[in-house]
């Protein structure tokens, strides 16, 4: 049986819980992220909504690729597959290994989690909000 990770995302950083969630499932641990809608991505907020909103409108109609996801989960993981060789055996079983919630499911409350929470300085954007935005 594979070790589990718990991550809760609440406050971290979008690329910093990314790369780590990428890191430690390429070292063969199943990583289960719950809280994605409050991770946030530093900057600008406008700006980081119409980057986005580009990288949303590159993919024209829904039969034509790439598809770029609106909500929060699958924000954060399209983010971690950008961290992983996804199109190789190793990326792709590591890409495998990693799940995403919005919230916390029931199988999963009484689980310890690892909070890659840091204070932030700078201006922020939720990914809730980027999804609702975009």
């Amino acid at each position: 049986m594979t070790e589990k990770i718990l991550i809760d995302a609440s406050g971290g950083t979008l690329g910093r819980i990314a790369s780590f969630a990428a890191k430690q499932s390429l070292l063969g641990k199943e990583v289960i992220i719950i809280n994605c809608n409050n991770a946030l991505i530093t900057g600008d907020p406008r700006r980081t909504i119409e980057e986005y909103q580009q990288k949303r409108a590159r993919g024209g109609t829904a039969q034509k690729g790439p598809n770029f996801p609106k909500s929060p989960e699958r924000l954060m993981k399209r983010t971690i597959r950008g961290m992983l060789s996804y199109k190789q055996l190793r990326g792709l079983t590591a890409y495998k290994r990693i799940i995403c919630y919005n919230s916390i499911p029931e199988e999963f409350k009484n689980m310890k989690s690892i909070s890659l929470k840091k204070n932030i300085k700078t201006k922020s954007i939720a990914l809730s909000r980027l999804g609702r935005e975009m």
